[in-house]
């Protein structure tokens, strides 16, 4: 994408070698390719493109908002949809639950999810919906890092929530913990939600509930932080240089992903709007 904005038919056939790619199983394959790339963005026409960068932000100065949602299934695309959302600020190694809410998705909870979340049909009927809270939504996240445990799960949500609702097209930095832990904590069996918390020893207060596990990542979050700054981390970007517990942070020859060096105080834009 070095030469410009490319479509997801482009991306399909120039990257994946797939000529003449259905719109929709190209749109499927682009987000799988780039959709979770902070480095990578869309244009106001859905097209692909490099995302501007500019300085990192040091860590003592980013605004983390860890979220957490439940939802009806797996898959926004197919017609999933949030039940309950729970937002968690950290900063200064301050953890603050700030915003917490169950909501109606306007189809009902299947008994599975029931099961895992304790969540039914009648507790979320007569809710507001996402879309009669996102004004509130957007005030929470915007300026922030977004963080999750499988971060890629909880964006897609609520960026097909924002999508649907207002239009939005969710940006900004992100972090997930899943990936943090795999690069600075020990082999484990697992780098699930249970596991991480039990290693840090952190309490899950009420588990698949959004608050509970919102709360536990945000803790688990700090500690890794705190891991980070003791191997030399000081800018978010930094975050993504690391290459294992052993190896710690390189300056030189790191292996580097894409950094996160997206401007955290504009996480959100109106795909429709006439300025970028």
């Amino acid at each position: 994408m070095e030469a410009g904005p490319a479509s997801s038919g482009s991306l399909a056939r120039d990257v994946l070698g797939l000529s003449r790619t259905p719109k929709m199983a190209a749109e499927r394959l682009a987000l799988a390719l780039v959709g979770d790339d902070p480095g990578v963005t869309r244009t106001d026409d859905g097209r692909w493109t490099l995302a501007a960068q500019s300085p990192s932000p040091a860590l003592e100065q980013c605004r983390f908002a860890v979220v957490d949602v439940e939802t009806t299934g797996c898959s926004p695309r197919r017609g999933d949809r949030v039940i309950e959302i729970a937002v968690v600020a950290v900063a200064d190694g301050r953890v603050d639950l700030v915003y917490e809410r169950l909501l109606d998705p306007g189809i009902p909870v299947p008994p599975r999810v029931t099961m895992l979340t304790g969540i039914s049909s009648a507790m979320v009927a007569g809710q507001a919906g996402f879309g009669d809270v996102s004004d509130d939504l957007l005030g929470v996240l915007n300026g922030t890092v977004f963080v999750a445990h499988n971060a890629r799960f909880d964006w897609a949500f609520l960026t097909q929530e924002f999508r649907r609702s207002r239009g939005l097209e969710l940006q900004g930095p992100r972090l997930c913990t899943v990936r943090l832990a795999r690069r600075l904590l020990p082999p484990m069996d697992s780098r699930a939600l249970d596991h991480v918390a039990d290693h840090f020893g952190v309490e899950i207060g009420a588990r698949h509930r959004a608050a509970g596990d919102a709360v536990a990542t945000a803790k688990i979050l700090v500690c890794l932080l705190a891991m980070a700054r003791e191997q030399g981390a000081a800018t978010l970007a930094d975050l993504t240089q690391v290459r294992s517990a052993d190896c710690g942070f390189r300056n030189g020859n790191a292996r580097v992903e894409r950094p996160a060096t997206s401007n955290p105080h504009s996480a959100f834009r109106n795909p429709h709007s006439e300025s970028p």
